[in-house]
């Protein structure tokens, strides 16, 4: 398997709290990655919720930064 191929995630989409967790940020911080731009999001009804690939692109803008 090459580097440009990754198993499927445990879960596609994710609530601002789980996000959160999994990124080891408050949900504070979340919100304001969500209002600046840096992190993307979708609505469901009412729900927020977070793409995996947002979070792997906002991992990856870490560490192109860096």
């Amino acid at each position: 398997m090459n580097h440009e191929q990754r198993t499927a995630p445990a879960r596609l989409l994710y609530r601002v709290q789980d996000a959160a967790e999994a990124l080891s940020l408050s949900r504070s911080v979340i919100f304001e990655l969500l209002r600046s731009g840096r992190l993307r999001s979708v609505h469901e009804g009412r729900t927020r919720l977070i793409p995996y690939e947002a979070l792997v692109e906002y991992i990856a803008s870490l560490e192109d930064a860096a």
